[in-house]
């Protein structure tokens, strides 16, 4: 069954989405060539959602010009307990990252959002979420979320059953590279570690853990993926086979975050089984993984 999208992210529609000046509050390395940067946004955070993304864009510079999305990773909050800011994690592989790498506390940037959709929120049963390379990111929000931990949006979303339990498959090229993992065990999530070189965990593809746990005796009822296309495309026909829902959170290269250059489309299958295409950063990043055309 594919769940409707909600009524403000229909084809054609532009999300609400306000641009405002952040500050950086805090940088900390997670893993090598991975980095957690804290953004002072209250607005931004007191209505973001797991799944949703922003654009941020450097102010000292005009290279790069344009911004670049990044998925919320968590918000954090005051004093009293209020929405004051997000967590983003990226990893260094370009000119806007790198220089992003080099902010220090009181660096002024630029950021729009919430843009796209979020993930469901998922109900009874075991929630899956698969990640590789970087695409671990938008899974700690998910996970609190799902686990009734913390609550995120504005009016506050709230699942009307939560999952038995919530695990995170995450797959990278070695130990030095999986970043986060403690805030995620923290959260009371369980994780299973996948490395291509053995260092860490399973010796392997994350998708062979995926596999493990379909076999074995508490499967996943909903699977969430969120990582590389071809891994995303593995998950997808992995799951279909098990006749398992998914949802998978694309990463289209994007030039404005809110469907005006159609710069980020993918194709989507329609309900007659056609396919046509369908703008990453407003109609997803989230779509049902069986409607994606790899």
């Amino acid at each position: 069954m594919i769940e409707q999208a909600p009524d403000n992210l229909l084809p054609g529609m532009i999300p609400t989405a306000a641009q405002e000046t952040a500050t950086v509050v805090e940088q900390r390395e997670l893993a090598r060539d991975t980095y957690l940067v804290r953004i002072a946004a209250p607005e931004l955070a007191a209505q973001i959602l797991p799944g949703q993304f922003l654009m941020i864009r450097a102010l000292q510079t005009s290279d790069p010009l344009l911004g670049r999305p990044f998925a919320v990773y968590d918000t954090y909050l005051d004093a009293a307990g209020r929405p004051a800011g997000i967590d983003v994690v990226y990893a260094v592989i370009g000119k806007m990252t790198g220089l992003m790498s080099r902010w220090t506390a009181g660096e002024q940037l630029q950021v729009w959002g919430p843009l796209g959709n979020g993930f469901p929120l998922p109900a009874e049963g075991r929630l899956m979420m698969v990640a590789g390379g970087i695409g671990q990111t938008p899974f700690l929000a998910v996970g609190q979320e799902a686990l009734g931990q913390k609550t995120y949006g504005q009016p506050l979303r709230q699942p009307e059953q939560l999952p038995s339990a919530v695990t995170l498959c995450y797959g990278a090229r070695s130990a030095e590279y999986l970043a986060g993992l403690e805030d995620f065990q923290r959260a009371g999530i369980e994780v299973r570690v996948a490395t291509d070189d053995g260092s860490q965990g399973h010796h392997g593809f994350v998708t062979d853990l995926l596999k493990q746990a379909l076999d074995g005796d508490d499967p996943p009822t909903v699977v969430y993926c969120c990582g590389p296309e071809p891994m995303m495309h593995a998950v997808s026909e992995i799951i279909a086979a098990a006749g398992v829902r998914g949802f998978v959170s694309l990463e289209s290269p994007m030039a404005c975050g809110f469907g005006a250059c159609f710069s980020c489309v993918t194709r989507v299958r329609m309900d007659d089984g056609e396919w046509d295409y369908r703008r990453t950063c407003v109609e997803g990043p989230v779509f049902p993984a069986d409607r994606i055309v790899f």
